[in-house]
């Protein structure tokens, strides 16, 4: 008879492995899936589970299932999680020997000497460590395999993995700790899988760069002096709520956090390319295509956040620092989470704390004097950012930003054009100048902008402005995102 090792090897359905997942997989990794370096391992949810897990199973019902077959056609991580839950220390140690990596984890995290200590498998679990098996790795949750052996009242492993020097995982609470595992929220990440940089100095608000499973991301990390800080936690708590719910082509896409462990962070997407502002410091003025193409970028994303229900999401600290392009010269927009705003009435707004920013040349005069605002403000930086474009300098330069923010929002002064007439289309000076005006009631909402862009793009394309730079398929993708 064939042994439950060549059985899995050979295999034929994938209705166990494939099947579980569907129903298990949490919202959270259908959201982040495209950037989820484990995105093909399944969830292992045969027998016991994490002693973590807000959604353990009796494991009566577990055992009675394994008995009825064996599932078929499960990749190696599977077979050798699946072996160590059965107690086949036989077919563990074959896996093993033909290079499964003993430490191979399933989507939670969870490895085989974690799955051995949950069932009490005393030798598959001597095993294990004799084959190096880590035996602090953590899962999503924080649990070890000593954690395990003790919830479930397997003493035997338990004292193994304490003589091997195991210990159980103390949990350093954080502000947003919860007391019941099930309300963890779901796009908590298990803090193992980043490796961070060690930095000294991190300053709130900045991000750097780490790795999730050996994929690059962009991490924030909470500075030690905000966890005795209630109104930094808050504001922690308000970049993760506008986060969790934005998912859009240009806006930066919200990978996860850690908020039941310290250091707690933010993660995002990563993009090597940078900032918009370092790149209009390396390229300086742009052509007028590109100008046009990041223009509609930009709108396209502020526009998705304005739109947002129940309460649109009003950026107030859009600039060049605060959009990023990706490997296909895409633009998107983040830092919408990090200023926190006062409601005064369904559409207005004021700065929750009073003294902006005074470098901030991007801020809108109603910003800027600590008034009331509406979404208008951020219509005012698009402008100003766009006028940065066109001319390929900051406007005022070579003032300081403190020197070009009094001019502008004190002084009522605007920087001149000084492009030539013939390289861009009037139209496109007039958006400029709408955008940035004194009143907030005349600068055009994005949805206007957009609209007004694609004509400029149409009218361009049609004239054969830029010899025919508009029939690039970029500007045809760009139609189809709202």
């Amino acid at each position: 008879m064939e042994s439950i090792a060549a059985q899995l090897r050979r295999g034929i359905s994938r209705q166990f492995s494939t099947g579980a997942l569907r129903r298990t997989l949490s919202r959270q990794f259908t959201r982040q899936s495209s950037l989820d370096p484990r995105k093909n391992n399944p969830r292992f949810s045969f027998g016991r589970q994490s002693s973590l897990d807000p959604i353990r199973r009796s494991p009566s019902q577990d055992a009675a299932g394994l008995e009825l077959s064996v599932p078929e056609n499960l990749d190696a991580t599977m077979q050798l999680l699946f072996m160590a839950c059965r107690g086949d220390a036989k077919g563990v140690e074959d896996l093993l020997n033909e290079g499964i990596d003993v430490n191979s984890i399933d989507l939670d995290g969870r490895t085989a000497l974690h799955i051995a200590s949950c069932e009490g498998h005393v030798e598959v679990v001597k095993l294990l460590l004799s084959r190096k098996a880590n035996i602090d790795a953590r899962d999503r949750w924080g649990g070890t395999a000593a954690a395990d052996a003790k919830y479930y009242g397997n003493t035997e492993v338990y004292n193994i993995l304490k003589a091997r020097g195991a210990k159980i995982p103390k949990i350093r609470k954080t502000p947003m700790a919860v007391a019941n595992p099930r309300e963890v929220p779901e796009y908590e990440l298990n803090p193992q899988e980043l490796q961070v940089r060690k930095s000294d100095g991190i300053s709130k608000g900045t991000y750097q760069v780490a790795k999730w499973n050996g994929t690059k991301v962009s991490v924030k990390i909470l500075d030690k002096d905000s966890y005795s800080d209630p109104e930094s936690i808050n504001d922690f708590k308000h970049e993760l709520t506008l986060l969790e719910k934005v998912r859009h082509p240009n806006v930066l896409q919200f990978v996860g956090a850690v908020t039941q462990n310290k250091p707690m962070m933010i993660v995002s997407e990563y993009h090597p390319k940078g900032d918009l502002g370092n790149y209009l410091q390396k390229k300086g003025r742009l052509s007028p295509s590109k100008v046009l193409r990041f223009a509609l970028d930009i709108a396209r994303g502020m526009n998705y956040l304005h739109e947002c229900k129940p309460d649109p999401i009003i950026h107030c600290d859009l600039k060049p620092k605060n959009i990023f392009l990706d490997n296909g010269g895409q633009l998107k927009v983040a830092g919408f989470g990090l200023i926190r705003l006062s409601k005064m009435a369904p559409a207005k707004a004021k700065l929750a704390q009073p003294g902006p920013d005074r470098s901030n040349l991007y801020m809108a005069p109603e910003l800027y004097k600590d008034e009331i605002f509406d979404r208008s403000v951020d219509a005012y930086s698009f402008g100003l950012i766009l006028y940065e474009m066109i001319e390929g300098i900051q406007p005022f330069h070579p003032k300081s930003p403190e020197e070009a923010a009094i001019i502008m929002c004190l002084e009522g002064k605007r920087p001149l054009f000084k492009m030539k007439a013939k390289g861009y289309p009037p139209e496109l000076k007039e958006l400029v100048e709408e955008c940035w005006d004194e009143q907030a009631v005349v600068r055009p909402t994005f949805s206007e902008i957009i609209v007004r862009l694609d004509k400029i793009v149409a009218t361009c394309s049609k004239q054969g402005w830029w010899k025919d730079a508009f029939k690039l398929p970029w500007y045809v993708s760009l139609t189809k995102y709202p």
